[in-house]
This record gives C-alpha cells, structure tokens and sequence, in this order.
C-alpha cells in the first residue's frame, strides 16, 4: 500500500502517523497519508510566506509559462491521477478522465491571464493608478467531489496574481491532489505551492493563522461559516463557494424525453455531488406524470458500480457519513410511499445507492428543502409561473438554477426572475474557467474563475503621484 507524504517547501514531510485513504467501492483502504500536526501547518505557511517575495517579483510571463507548463504536466499524466482520484473518490474513470481535462483547460487559460492595473488619472497636476497587488500566503481548503480540479481553481489565479499556497484537501480525498503536488514540486519553486493532510482536525488552526492572508474554500455552507468566523480576527480576505440547492424549472412545451436525459444528467453526475447539481427539478403540471415516468427509466437503465468496471455510469457516494444521510433521505420518502424509480442500498461492499427519482413531493419536506448532495432527484408540481419563481427562490441557498421550454424568450424572461449566482436556459452546469462564478444568499462569498476570481487573490492600491 503506497504511501503519501506531505509537500512543505520543496519537501516531503512525515506527520505524526498515518491515515488510511478508503476506496468508497469496497470500504477498503488503498493507501495511507500523512496525518499533519498544527507544527506541519506552521512549517508550511512559513515555507510560502519565505517563498512569496521572489515568486511576487517574478515576472507575469514566467509565473504565466509555469501554470502552463503544470496544465501540459496534467494532460501527460491524466491517466495516472484519474485512477488515483477513481479510487478515493468513486466517480467512474471516465468521469475522472473528465475531471483531468477540466484541469488542464483552466489552468491553460489562466495561464493566459495576468492582473491589470487601471489608469484613473494622468493630467499635467496627478498621476493615479490603481494597481492590484498579490496578497501572501492563500490557504486553499478542498472538497471531496472534485478534488484535483477544486485544487487547480485555487492553484490558477493564486500563483497567477503573485501569492504562494498552502493547500489542505479533504481527509477522505487526499491521494490524487498529493499526486499533483509532485508535479508542482518539479515546476514551482520551493514554498511556491504546499499541501498538508489531516483528519479534518487542522483547518480552523490553517484558517486563523496570522500569516495567512487569504482563504479559498469550496464546500458546505456550515463550514464556510465557521470559517468566516475564524478568519474574522484577521480580517483575512476570503472567497467561498458553498452549497446549493439548486432548482430546474420544467415549462409545460418542452419535449419530455429529451429534457429528461439532460435534467438527469445535471442531477446525477458525480453521483449527485455536485454543488450546482440540479437538487429539485420543478414540473409542470400538465407533463409531471410523463416526466416523472421518463426520468424513471432512464434511472433504472443506469449501471451504478465500482467507477473502475468498464460500463458504470455512476459510482458509490464518496464516504461513509454522506452515505448515511442520503439513506436518512430516502428512508423518509420510502416510509411515505413516493419514491418512483431506484432508492435501492445495494446489499454489498461499498457506498451504493441506485439513482433515485422522488415524487408528489413539496417544499417543507427535508428532501426538498435540504441539500441532499447525493443520487436522488426530487419533482415537484406547479401550474403558476409567478408561484414556482417564488417558490425556487425561497430557498436559503442561490448557487445555481434552470429554465427548460422549447421557447428561449419564454424561458429566458423566467430565469431573469431567478435568485442565484448562475442561470441556465435549456442546460444546466454549463461552467468554463472564462465564466464568472458566484453564490447568492448563503451560496457563498465572492467569486470563482474568470478575470472577476483572480481580482479576488489580490489587493487594490492607488498610487497617487503629484506632479507639481
């Protein structure tokens, strides 16, 4: 069984025992990592604070050569990573190939970017600039559905924009981003980019760290407030992408079996984890039973199983926590007589739930109302526009949502009225590293991607120069 140490300063690190990393398809270990301690934390952010003036003096041509050298590195060992990440995280591999891709295109666009300082006045009395400086020391906190990808999301525009990174991935998940981080360690200079392991024990010390400048975190909602609240004494600058709960609302002329392959697709990929995921799919009254059918075949043909098998469509649920609270869901709903399609736990190794589709359901029922972040879709009726708008946006969460109809204009007015930070027309998880990406309400905080994300990973100063 391999073993993975941690990367601090160009090195790699023991901590203070080993961690078993689980393969979620058998409940077996498949290899061990590093168990950090709060001196591994302090050992690597003084690793990226030693780091940060000579790489924030580098010039933006080679910080920009390097992410794409590190985006070339990514597509030549794809294969390598996707198995890795298959094994700790469940999704299929060609889900997983995926994810790889997804990576080596975001970092090769960042790669393209640079941050842009901004004239304000220049005349014969000021000279004034606003200019846009890197911050520190980012500490980069991820989840466990994308691991490798989440990774490179903070990696991109921190090194791009001049900072240095300590990143902690999730303790379930750790084995493919340590992967990456060898490929760091033979492109960035040392302390350039860190990483650091645990049991989900070190990141409030990671986060109030004072010689962290910035968090970057993706996950729950109730982590990013704590969050929040740990880095409130430094008044550290944070960006946060949270939960969702995100919405699809289905208009009574589209065409029914063709919509319902894309809605279960934007539910169920990655087994349901994913935070812009559709997590409630509103129907129309008039076409609820024929899409509630639909759906249920397509869900029924899916082959769940080990995400290695050659011909799986969806793996297991990553852990063993999450796996006990989508079987929380499904006990509700099958106690209640409404499930139409799968909910089966499969009875064997592993963290298996067969794709579930849900209805004659309503908002105060938790499998509407809460995240399920698993392979479950709940349908719930609507007749009124004006009602299902209202009821989409009445959640506590505005990360994503969608308009299906076979008319753009139509669908487009509705999702003008939607409350979220992303509004798809006819698709869903429609996301590119070009495109803006940002939470209402308790989605999160700031922004993610685009020339928008980097400005997150830097300061605003003038400068102000008088010339007589």
């Amino acid at each position: 069984m391999d073993n993975y140490k941690m990367l601090i300063g160009g090195e790699w690190v023991e901590g203070a025992g080993k961690i078993e990393v689980i393969n979620p398809a058998t409940e077996k270990a498949f290899a061990t990592v590093e168990k950090g301690t709060k001196e591994n934390v302090d050992a690597a952010v003084a690793a990226a604070k030693a780091a940060f003036p000579a790489w924030s003096q580098t010039p933006i041509e080679e910080r920009q050569a390097k992410l794409a050298e590190l985006s070339a590195a990514v597509a030549k060992n794809a294969e390598k990573l996707a198995r890795l990440l298959t094994q700790e995280q469940g999704k299929p591999l060609a889900e997983a190939m995926g994810e790889m891709a997804w990576t080596e295109g975001y970092l090769g666009h960042f790669a393209t970017l640079k941050v842009e300082n901004r004239v304000i006045q220049d005349d014969e009395d000021f000279f004034i600039e606003m200019r846009r400086k890197p911050l520190g020391v980012v500490a980069g906190i991820l989840p466990w559905n994308f691991p490798v990808l989440v990774a490179c999301w903070k990696i991109a525009p921190a090194l791009i924009a001049g900072n240095t990174i300590v990143l902690k991935p999730a303790p379930t998940t750790p084995v493919a981003t340590l992967a990456l981080g060898e490929i760091c360690s033979e492109i960035f200079p040392p302390g350039v980019v860190n990483i650091i392991t645990d049991e989900n024990d070190l990141g409030p010390y990671l986060t109030t760290h004072p010689d962290v400048a910035k968090v970057g975190f993706t996950g729950s909602t109730a982590t990013g407030k704590k969050i929040m609240a740990s880095a409130s004494d430094t008044l550290k600058r944070l960006t946060l992408e949270l939960g969702g709960n995100d919405a699809g609302i289905v208009l009574d002329d589209v065409n029914v079996p063709e919509t319902a392959q894309k809605i279960f697709d934007a539910a169920f990929l990655n087994c349901g984890q994913v935070c812009l995921a559709i997590k409630r799919a509103y129907v129309h009254d008039s076409i609820y039973d024929e899409m509630c059918a639909e759906l249920s075949k397509i869900a029924e043909n899916t082959v769940t199983d080990d995400g290695l098998k050659q011909g799986t469509n969806i793996g297991p649920i990553q852990n063993r926590e999450q796996y006990e609270k989508v079987k929380g869901f499904l006990d509700d709903v099958r106690a209640a007589g409404k499930i139409a399609a799968g909910g089966q736990v499969e009875d064997r190794e592993g963290f298996f739930i067969r794709p579930t589709i849900v209805r004659d359901v309503k908002e105060g029922d938790d499998i509407v109302d809460k995240e399920q972040f698993g392979p479950v879709l709940p349908l719930i009726r609507f007749t009124d526009i004006d009602d299902v708008v209202a009821r989409a946006n009445a959640s506590e969460y505005g990360l994503g949502g969608s308009v299906w109809s076979s008319d753009v204009k139509r669908a487009t007015d509705v999702a003008e009225r939607i409350e979220s930070g992303s509004v798809w027309v006819n698709q869903h998880i429609n996301i590119g590293p070009h495109i803006p990406m940002a939470g209402f309400k308790q989605s999160g905080i700031g922004v993610e991607q685009s020339l928008e994300g980097l400005d997150e990973y830097t300061q605003v100063q003038v400068l102000n120069v008088a010339k007589r």
